[in-house]
This record gives C-alpha cells, sequence and structure tokens, in this order.
C-alpha cells in the first residue's frame, strides 16, 4: 500500500502500546526508582545534537520479553520545574500497567519492593489480572500485573474485566 492509495474505512488494531514518556522533576531520583526498584534496564541517554545543542535530559528504559529487550518502554523527561503532586492530578494521568511474565515473577517482584520499604496499596484480583498499585517518587500511580491464563477470560473479556476483589497487600 502506498500513502496515495484510497483510505480505509476502519482504523487498523494497533498490536498495543509501544512506549510511555514521563515528565519527571528529579532524573537521577527516577532514574534510580525504575532501574533499582522495578527492574527495568536503561538502554539510552538522549545526547546533545551534532551541532552541539543541548535538548531536554531524557533517559529510555526497557523490560525484556523473551530474553530480548525492546528499543525502550519508558521514557523518562527531566522537567526540575513541574509541581511536587505531578502524578496525582486526575486530569493528566491516571496509571501505568507494568506486566510480569509469570504470578512467580509478580510475587518476587512484590516481595522485593516491600524488603526495601517501598509503600504498596490497592491488592487487586481482578478476573483478567493480579494487580498491586505504588506511587513512584513523582506521584505517578504504578500498577504491577500479573495477566492470568488466557484461557481463564478470553471466554468473556468484558465480565472478566469487571471482576473485582481487593486483597490484602500481605495475602
Amino acid at each position: 500500500m502506498t500513502l496515495t492509495e484510497e483510505p480505509a474505512l476502519v482504523a487498523e488494531t494497533p498490536c498495543g502500546l509501544n512506549h510511555l514518556v514521563l515528565n519527571v522533576r528529579d532524573l537521577e531520583q527516577s532514574h534510580r526508582f525504575w532501574t533499582e526498584l522495578l527492574g527495568f534496564r536503561h538502554v539510552g541517554t538522549l545526547r546533545p545534537r551534532a551541532d552541539g545543542t543541548v535538548r531536554a535530559r531524557m533517559r529510555f528504559y526497557s523490560g525484556e520479553q523473551g530474553g530480548k529487550l525492546r528499543h525502550h518502554d519508558i521514557a523518562l523527561v527531566e522537567r526540575p520545574d513541574l509541581p511536587a503532586d505531578l502524578g496525582l492530578r486526575p486530569q493528566a494521568f491516571n496509571h501505568l500497567a507494568i506486566g510480569f511474565p509469570s504470578r512467580d515473577a509478580w510475587l518476587r517482584q512484590i516481595a522485593f519492593l516491600r524488603g526495601r520499604g517501598v509503600e504498596l496499596h490497592g491488592r487487586i484480583d481482578r478476573g483478567v489480572t493480579h494487580s498491586i498499585h505504588l506511587t513512584d517518587p513523582n506521584g505517578y500511580e504504578i500498577e504491577l500485573v500479573y495477566e492470568l491464563p488466557r484461557e481463564l477470560w478470553e471466554s468473556d473479556i468484558d465480565a472478566a474485566l469487571n471482576q473485582s476483589v481487593e486483597r490484602p497487600i500481605e495475602a
């Protein structure tokens, strides 16, 4: 297909979210959070242009899928002028969900975070996922997710999405 052909009548379905870029007040603090606590790999840093022009301070991070890193899943842009309650503004952002490949990996990550003193809240078992919530240093809400096996929910995704049971953090 070329760009000059007749346009389709319906939108193409994407394969998923490619990446998310978050504005952060302190790049170093956020870097430590996303790498040391959430386990993302730092895969790149925005460099000055060839002419020496300095762009915003920005870093790129990737999770791993099938033993391979992606170009990036999350990027952080330093904006020191941002208000302290940035992520707590519901009109700007609700939350970001990060998936784990297995229930065991998800539980290990929860134990790791608890062992590091990270405050966790909102543990919920849904018909599609099990999740727990936390907040990053900028106030962004993050949901750590284990997706249940597809055969448990694929026959009625809507019903599964509408199921939820709150659980204690320790459960």
